[in-house]
């Protein structure tokens, strides 16, 4: 579900964080992934195991957007990750620099043709998060989230 605000958080327990600036580029998404990988890792979600698996790709397509649609030169992208450890939940944030280029509104989202390169990012995080959306921080940034259970 895509949608504008904040939603109420139904998490309890032990919380983990990991928050990074990263420079707006292909080389800050790829390092927002190893990065989140690696936290995942160390948070007791091994490489191979389908959730850092399935959250990486997610970091990946959040980052990636950030960088072609969110870029404002000489400003970065923010990674926020938030590990909800009781249900072994993770939000995934994504802040970029331009809060006047929104993903689409709820119920939009259309595949990409057959023949196009690329489109298909945020269907992934649709399909592979079991909530996301966008949220307004400041006049100057706007956050893209999703909440991925590890399994």
């Amino acid at each position: 579900m895509n949608v504008e605000i904040d939603p109420v958080d139904e998490h309890t327990g032990p919380v983990r964080h990991f928050r990074i600036r990263l420079s707006a580029t292909a080389r800050g998404a790829r390092l927002a992934r190893h990065l989140a990988a690696g936290h995942l890792a160390a948070w007791g979600w091994p490489y191979d195991a389908e959730g850092n698996r399935t959250a990486s790709l997610l970091v990946a397509e959040l980052a990636t957007n950030a960088v072609r649609h969110g870029r404002v030169r000489g400003r970065d992208f923010a990674l926020r990750l938030t590990l909800y450890a009781e249900d072994a939940t993770l939000r995934i944030e994504v802040t970029d620099a331009r809060p006047d280029r929104r993903p689409p509104s709820v119920g939009t989202l259309t595949p990409a043709g057959q023949d196009t390169e690329s489109g298909r990012g945020l269907l992934l995080v649709e399909a592979l998060s079991t909530h996301w959306g966008t949220t307004a921080g400041d006049p100057y940034t706007k956050t893209v989230w999703c909440e991925v259970p590890l399994g």
